[in-house]
Formats: C-alpha cells, sequence, structure tokens
C-alpha cells in the first residue's frame, strides 16, 4: 500500500462539503497509471479502482483523473471525515492500493 499526505479540498462545482477530495501525488499517480494499464481497460472516465486507508478505516472507491493537476483525485466521504475529525484544508494520511 502507498502512502502519502494532502490536503482536503472541496470540488467547486458544489457548494457543500459533499463532495470533498484529495489529489493523489504525481509519483503516487505515475505507479498507478502503470499498475492499472498492466491489469487491463479501465473503468469510465478513465478511473482506477483502489482499496483506500485513512485512519482505521478502510473502504474501497475509485481514483479518478484530473485534467487540471494531471494527477488523480480521490474523494473522501464523510464518514471518514467526521470519524477522523478533519475537514476540507486539513492534511490527512492516505493508504492506498489499487484492486
Amino acid at each position: 500500500m502507498r502512502t502519502f499526505a494532502a490536503e482536503l479540498w472541496v470540488w467547486d462545482a458544489r457548494r457543500s462539503d459533499t463532495w470533498t477530495f484529495v489529489t493523489v501525488p504525481p509519483a503516487v499517480t505515475a505507479a498507478i497509471e502503470d499498475e492499472a494499464d498492466a491489469l487491463g481497460p479501465r473503468a469510465g472516465f478513465g478511473s482506477v479502482k483502489v482499496e483506500v486507508q485513512v485512519g482505521a478505516m478502510t473502504w474501497r472507491t475509485s481514483v479518478f483523473p484530473d485534467s487540471e493537476s494531471g494527477c488523480f483525485v480521490l474523494p473522501i466521504k464523510r464518514a471518514v471525515r467526521e470519524a477522523n475529525g478533519v475537514g476540507p484544508g486539513d492534511e490527512i494520511e492516505v493508504g492506498l492500493e489499487v484492486v
């Protein structure tokens, strides 16, 4: 599992904290792309299925390519943010693995 620290941010198109993400760093994005390409065609929108760990919580979701940053973005659901006492602007530690 790859680990990295990233800041939580809110998707500007939604004016609430419902859609909160972290941007996956370039080096981790490149490694995910390599792994995903080896597994075959990607899912819709170029997404890649991953298992994520933040604090004591682990779940499965997808990362999505972001044309603006050139990196993947990872949605962080409300239950995870609440359980870890974090919100937009906070930096969190993320563990991520392609599944």
